[in-house]
């Protein structure tokens, strides 16, 4: 430690040229090359090191993602025909592959593989994590015939930076994925836990041409606040449909499908029964 405080002292004076003997220039500019080195082996071992240990977490974090997505289409499976496990197995390495570039979560795809089981049941053709135009890629895409479904999962995540308006983030958020995703598919539906109540603009409650004006402004202005990238316009709001809301239990690997108008009576009455 006394000869590095020495040295640096030393050196600062050597760059001010304090020091005019060459045998001092010599030793000092020796010592420079020494600890300029041994301070960028120091820096490059914790480099190292920390890229290591990074790598073994992320190798740790793999494991345990596709631990738990095997585990849970071991049960999705029981009462599966093979051609239909081969399906949900292909959704599942799709997933895996997504995860280890950081793009999925574990409780965003386990939700999505019990619904994909329920879209395989009823006989669609389904795949996961699908690009769509506009820089868009919705979490469940699946055809049948010429029909074409779409499910945007939502789990009521809410980010830190809107720790402050919560509600609004969420009714943005919803009204937002009909209005965006909607016009992609002849069938547009959430898939929620059971545990989460949507926020559903009302107006999504009623047909297209019952729609209000001030209604669609409104919800224009509320998806504009909070994405903007690019924005919606009017006539988009108006014809957004919300045809199904899956209630995803994966405890139980189960689904239950309800009309929107059935899920807002149903939280309605919940209300009320809390009340």
């Amino acid at each position: 430690m006394a000869i590095s405080i020495c040295y640096e002292r030393g050196w600062s004076l050597f760059k001010q040229e304090r020091f005019q003997q060459p045998s001092l220039r010599h030793i000092l500019q020796s010592l420079h090359l020494i600890f300029a080195s041994d301070k960028s082996l120091s820096h490059l071992s914790l480099i190292l090191k920390t890229t290591q240990k990074r790598k073994e977490t992320d190798m740790a974090k793999t494991e345990k993602f596709e631990e738990d997505l095997n585990f849970l289409v071991s049960r999705l499976s029981q009462d599966m025909r093979k051609e239909e496990i081969d399906k949900l197995n292909k959704l599942r390495d799709r997933l895996a592959q997504l995860h280890k570039t950081n793009i999925v979560k574990i409780n965003h795809s386990v939700m999505e593989l019990v619904c994909a089981k329920h879209l395989i049941f009823k006989g669609y053709e389904a795949t996961v994590e699908q690009p769509l135009d506009g820089g868009l890629t919705c979490d469940l895409y699946a055809t049948k015939g010429d029909g074409r479904l779409i499910v945007e999962i939502e789990t009521g995540f809410v980010p830190p930076e809107h720790a402050l308006d919560p509600t609004t983030y969420l009714l943005a958020r919803i009204a937002s994925k009909i209005v965006r995703y909607s016009h992609y598919a002849d069938k547009f539906a959430l898939g929620i836990p059971p545990y989460y109540i949507l926020q559903i603009p009302q107006a999504f409650g009623t047909l297209p041409r019952h729609r209000k004006t001030e209604d669609l402004e409104r919800i224009k202005s509320l998806c504009d606040q909070y994405y903007q990238n690019p924005p919606v316009s009017l006539e988009e709001v108006k014809n957004a449909r919300l045809q199904a809301i899956y209630i995803i239990d994966v405890d139980a690997a189960t689904i239950e499908e309800v009309t929107p108008d059935t899920y807002l009576t149903k939280i309605s009455v919940t209300s009320r029964a809390v009340t």
